[in-house]
């Protein structure tokens, strides 16, 4: 939700008019201290907010500072359109909606000051981040990921930790020279059973796009961990900037929660 404060102080003196005399005249009571008042929320206009979406470009988005640093795994559902901020109270400059690729809105925490969590967005430019309330009347959930995705795109190697511990480590496929796979911070954006081609049974978009094209088949370019039929692609940088990983890998991958991170680095 996007809140803005407004300080509000209300002060209201009363003075007694009735004198006493001198010699019954008491010493005045001390003055209480201020009571605090609760900064008042204001709501943003949202309908003139851009939606953040692997659909669309936010270009005034805060970069990601850390692209090549773990997170805490604390994720946030966003349950309804939420402002989406350039600084803790600042002003917004786009929306989270509650659904992204017909799965819901979960976005990794990689900041935290206060009430207020800066996230990894969907959309372009690669590592877009901003910040989110999440205080009182905040429509968010929070969760936590224990797992970590990490692909050594060189090394052409993906392992899958769990509290810091490997569970999981497979060879894959990774971009081609003329189309690399993106490196940075990014995470598991949703989770799509693919009914249109057949070389991967399920799809899992992350946050993240293509440098090199603009669209994939007509999508948004958007990069993605699938399996692939030819076995002899894992372990070569022969894809358009997908991760292309063996089917035990995608198995284990789409148990993981969405909105958990993934590093390519």
């Amino acid at each position: 939700m996007q809140v803005a404060a407004v300080l509000v102080a209300l002060w209201t003196a009363v003075a007694g008019c009735a004198a006493e005399p001198a010699d019954q005249a008491r010493p005045a009571a001390p003055r209480s201290a201020p009571v605090p008042v609760r900064p008042a929320v204001v709501e943003p206009d949202l309908a003139a907010l851009p939606e953040a979406t692997t659909f669309t470009e936010i270009p005034q988005a805060p970069v990601d500072q850390a692209a090549d640093q773990p997170a805490s795994g604390v994720l946030l559902r966003i349950k309804r359109d939420t402002a989406v901020h350039s600084a803790p109270g600042g002003a917004p400059f786009a929306k989270l909606p509650p659904v992204q690729l017909g799965n819901p809105t979960w976005v990794p925490v990689v900041e935290q000051q206060g009430e207020w969590a800066r996230v990894l967005l969907p959309s372009r430019p690669n590592g877009s981040t901003g910040w989110v309330w999440t205080g009182s009347g905040a429509e968010v959930e929070k969760a936590r990921s224990p797992y970590l995705v990490d692909v050594d795109i060189d090394a052409r190697r993906l392992r899958v930790f769990r509290d810091g511990a490997q569970v999981g480590g497979w060879t894959v496929g990774v971009g081609a020279e003329e189309s690399p796979t993106p490196r940075g911070r990014t995470y598991i954006m949703a989770a799509i059973e693919e009914t249109v081609t057949n070389f991967s049974p399920v799809i899992l978009p992350l946050g993240t796009h293509s440098n090199t094209y603009t669209t994939y088949g007509g999508g948004p370019g958007t990069v993605a961990l699938h399996t692939w039929p030819d076995p002899a692609v894992f372990g070569q940088a022969s894809s358009d900037g997908c991760v292309r990983v063996p089917q035990e890998a995608l198995q284990f991958l789409a148990t993981l929660p969405l909105g958990t991170l993934v590093l390519l680095r």
